[in-house]
């Protein structure tokens, strides 16, 4: 599975992490999958230090790097903060997430993530959770659909949309891509492509809770990293870099300003680079996934 997934600004993103060969350090990659970031900042660290990475998928752990300074923990990010303190490593000096859905969730048959094969709705990253994408389409009333795919999908027809699949699901099930898509198709604004990833987005991010999940991990990272200690984040969608985007410029993922007794805005992060770094032509070139990708690295202060 040395294919699992293409990274994306490898050098970029773990360049931006502070690493010093000479000195003892402790990192966090968030999100493991093919171990690329792993095992880069693993190439880069001193011989004391460590590395704890973390992915909900048990996929991911068929890439385990043979490495004695790497831990590797099967749990969803939102708890990283939780084992960090059961491992006795409460203070690090840098933490890194590729966020998304790796290259393999999305080619792996079955998974349900692509609209581009036929397969079951189900794009759950944690393949030990009962709820799917299915689940979602045969439950969910018209304004919990709305909800998820104009906040998630950034759908402008969202309610439409979700009058259509109701509508559907009355007459048979949506069990597949396919039946999804057939369903939806009469709905379809603009690029059908495009609209497709936007629905498939949409109910991925609600099977996983991802928004959620993110939300809790940025405000958990302040209290875990090091004064002087970087957090480097590559996102994929506005939802997600809007999320990155606010903790780094107010220290909390809802973007709320906190101030001293004094009236004193309280800075807690400052950007190391000013707004985002994009990939270059030759990456986006080589991987398609990059096209979307932005990457935000900042400095605990």
């Amino acid at each position: 599975m040395s294919d699992y997934h293409i990274p994306v600004m490898l050098d970029e993103s773990v360049g931006g992490l502070g690493i010093d060969s000479a000195k003892k350090q402790v990192f966090v990659d968030l999100t493991y999958g093919g171990g690329s970031h792993t095992k880069r900042i693993l190439e880069l660290v001193g011989t004391k230090s460590k590395v704890y990475s973390f992915d909900q998928d048990d996929d991911a752990f068929e890439n385990e790097l043979p490495d004695s300074r790497l831990e590797l923990v099967c749990s969803n990010y939102r708890y990283f903060h939780k084992f960090l303190r059961v491992y006795g490593d409460d203070q690090v000096d840098g933490v890194l997430a590729d966020l998304g859905v790796s290259s393999y969730q999305f080619d792996q048959e079955g998974r349900g993530f692509s609209y581009r094969s036929d397969q079951s709705l189900d794009m759950r990253m944690n393949q030990n959770q009962a709820f799917t994408a299915e689940d979602v389409l045969r439950s969910y009333d018209e304004g919990q659909l709305v909800q998820i795919f104009s906040s998630y999908g950034e759908i402008r027809n969202s309610k439409q949309l979700a009058r259509q699949i109701i509508e559907c699901r009355q007459k048979r099930s949506l069990r597949s891509s396919y039946d999804l898509m057939s369903c939806i198709d009469a709905v379809v604004l603009g690029n059908k492509m495009k609209y497709y990833a936007q629905v498939f987005q949409a109910l991925r991010i609600e099977v996983n809770d991802e928004v959620e999940s993110l939300k809790e991990m940025l405000d958990n990272v302040w209290g875990v990293l090091k004064v002087g200690g970087f957090l480097s984040v590559i996102s994929y969608h506005s939802l997600e870099d809007r999320l990155v985007k606010n903790l780094m410029k107010t220290g909390n993922s809802n973007g709320e300003i906190s101030r001293d007794v004094y009236g004193n805005f309280e800075k807690k992060f400052e950007e190391v680079v000013k707004g985002v770094i994009l990939p270059g032509a030759d990456e986006v070139r080589r991987n398609s996934r990059a096209r979307s990708a932005k990457l935000r690295i900042a400095r605990k202060i």
